[in-house]
């Protein structure tokens, strides 16, 4: 797992949601691609899809629930997670804010 990326663009405005309490940053990588990092604070969120994204988690622990699938599972430092194209996911954060790298998966 990257935990630093050189050579990019970056978006100085913050992605905030959910009243701030998930927040991320964009970049566009040297080859045009583009992936958001950010933090999640305790809570339960539902983000939608356009694009397939494969979700990292850098630091803490999350819930996740694909939409479509029953039940949830959990995810923590150096672990990952798909999501299709045109679908969702919801995320819970229980104790410690997660951090997060959500790079968008060309089909």
């Amino acid at each position: 797992m990257c935990m630093q990326f050189l050579n990019v663009t970056a978006e100085a405005k913050a992605n905030i949601y959910f009243d701030g309490k998930v927040v991320s940053h964009g970049v566009t990588l040297a080859d045009g691609t583009t992936k958001t990092f950010g933090i999640i604070y305790p809570g339960s969120y539902h983000f939608g899809t356009e694009k397939a994204e494969r979700m990292e988690i850098t630091d803490g622990t999350c819930q996740v629930t694909l939409d479509g699938v029953d039940g949830s599972d959990t995810f923590t430092a150096g672990e990952h997670f798909d999501v299709p194209a045109d679908s969702g996911f919801t995320i819970s954060v229980d104790d410690i804010i997660c951090q997060y790298v959500c790079s968008y998966i060309e089909s």
